[in-house]
């Protein structure tokens, strides 16, 4: 017997506003909503797709009625595919992101950000490929 990971899910005030953005982060859809809940993802699962292979999981947000009160014990980490990290970086403040400082000091090669209901995530090397 074995599980399969298919779905990561986040708490918030507004799932409709977290989807749009991290949509727009990661380039997913919104593959399933209901009163309080939307689901994401880069692909819309089959329970024989599931059962087959491991897959990406989906992102659900649910609406909960209590907010974020300490630094989040499980994040994402993003990696950009096509652009520098510092470009990823700003790309991602015009989202609505915003820089935070969750003690990781400096000089490290990722950057700590959050989402615009303060959950936090790394934005990790770029994946780019090399022009020089």
């Amino acid at each position: 017997m074995t599980s399969r990971f298919t779905e990561l899910v986040l708490d918030c005030h507004d799932p409709e506003r977290l989807a749009a953005f991290w949509c727009a982060a990661l380039d997913f859809k919104v593959i399933d909503r209901s009163e309080g809940k939307v689901e994401i993802g880069s692909w819309e699962p089959t329970v024989e797709e599931v059962r087959a292979r491991q897959m990406p999981p989906t992102v659900v947000f649910i609406r909960v009625p209590e907010g974020k009160a300490v630094k989040n014990r499980l994040h994402l980490d993003v990696s950009p595919i096509d652009s520098t990290t510092d470009d990823e970086v700003t790309r991602l403040l015009g989202l609505g992101a915003t820089k935070v400082d969750v003690g990781q000091g400096a000089g490290r090669n990722w950057v700590v950000m959050a989402d615009p209901e303060g959950n936090e995530f790394d934005v990790l090397r770029t994946l780019a490929p090399s022009t020089g």
